[in-house]
């Protein structure tokens, strides 16, 4: 079971904490700060992927995804300087997908070029919407017009370009929605992160929610029937979801993103950042402080992790479950037992099977399209 990691391979995950404003819907670690000592910044990373390293020699590093906050408020030299860094770690795959968030605000060409000089050869857009009134509801600091040049931009610098829209908001009909999402395929070069507006605790909206302030969102049915024609309209533009709520073109998929889903193993860098490596016998969760000027205290005392937590066999195997069927590939039944020492139960499987929610064949068990509006019963189901 040591091994069981490769079968989702190994990824870099680098927190930069930092947004110039922070949305109301969320939840993420992210801060606004005055001034940003970047140098100091980047000395924090390139210590903490040496210490990474350290344990694990020789792996092949097939991803590193920037993430935030908004990392294209990154000097380029940090992100080269982080790059560097990850390439006097760990041997790097001939195909390795290097991605940095973006927001359309923050956008120069010769940023973005410096970037892509850099090593970085993805970029991950955070649009959000495409409605100048719903952008402002959102809290966003762009405008359409400007996301729109923000993406001509990042298209003439990366070979890959995806961006995000959030969907299901506030006053939002079905027919907005079809349109702007027929706007967006047009526009998309080979990857879309399309999320259903979610209000959660501790956030603006979470507080305006709490309060009756939150008005518009769509009920229940309505937010399905968008999802269900989200769906519809993306496999028919040659992008189907390959992810409860990402679509690619067949090849396209977020590498990275698949290191999560298959269960590989990833180190967490940066405030708040969580990984999940293997030891030896051992698969450990790790995860470090959310502050940033804690996170800077702790690696400069040797070590920007929180003590690291034993992830149990059984909760491999849960953690597996969970992941997996989000994948239109869904899961490796065969793997499971091996992590569960125990097969899916067959009478929920037939179950669920009978009513048209899953299927399988061979050794793999995948979610249907009927049964993708009810995943979380079926994850209950079978957990």
């Amino acid at each position: 079971m040591s091994e069981d990691w490769r079968n989702g391979g190994f990824g870099l995950y680098v927190h930069w904490p930092f947004c110039a404003s922070k949305c109301p819907y969320c939840d993420f670690n992210s801060h606004v700060a005055v001034t940003i000592d970047q140098g100091r910044w980047l000395e924090a990373y390139a210590a903490e992927i040496a210490r990474t390293a350290a344990e694990t020699p020789g792996r092949v590093l097939g991803s590193l995804f920037f993430g935030g906050g908004t990392p294209s408020l990154m000097a380029p030299e940090v992100v080269a300087g982080v790059i560097d860094a990850a390439r006097a770690a760990w041997p790097l795959a001939n195909d390795i997908e290097i991605t940095l968030e973006a927001n359309p605000g923050s956008v120069e060409r010769g940023r973005f070029q410096a970037y892509a000089d850099a090593g970085v050869n993805r970029l991950s857009m955070g649009m959000q919407a495409l409605d100048d009134a719903d952008l402002r509801r959102l809290g966003r600091m762009h405008t359409v017009a400007e996301a729109r040049a923000a993406f001509d931009v990042a298209r003439g610098c990366f070979g890959r370009v995806s961006f995000d829209l959030i969907y299901a908001r506030q006053d939002q009909s079905r027919e907005a929605w079809r349109r702007e999402l027929r706007e967006a395929l047009s526009m998309a070069v080979d990857h879309l992160s399309l999320y259903q507006l979610t209000v959660e605790d501790g956030t603006v909206f979470g507080a305006r929610a709490a309060a009756g302030k939150l008005r518009g969102l769509p009920d229940d049915d309505l937010a399905a029937d968008m999802y269900l024609e989200t769906q519809d309209i993306c496999a028919a533009h040659g992008m189907p979801a390959y992810e409860v709520s990402n679509h690619a073109a067949p090849g396209s998929e977020s590498r990275h993103n698949l290191v999560y889903w298959r269960q590989g193993d990833w180190a967490g860098i940066g405030p708040g950042a969580h990984g999940r490596v293997t030891l030896g016998s051992q698969r450990w969760a790790t995860e470090a402080p959310r502050a940033p000027g804690a996170w800077l205290a702790a690696v400069d005392a040797g070590s920007g992790e929180a003590p690291r937590v034993v992830v149990p066999r059984d909760e491999q195997a849960t953690e597996y479950l969970l992941m997996s069927l989000r994948l239109a590939e869904g899961m490796d039944l065969g793997r499971y037992a091996r992590l569960a020492c125990r097969e899916l139960d067959a009478g929920a499987v037939d179950e669920l099977r009978g009513m048209g929610f899953v299927e399988t064949d061979a050794d793999r068990l995948r979610v249907t399209a009927a049964g993708r509006p009810v995943l979380n019963a079926i994850l209950r189901a079978l957990a």
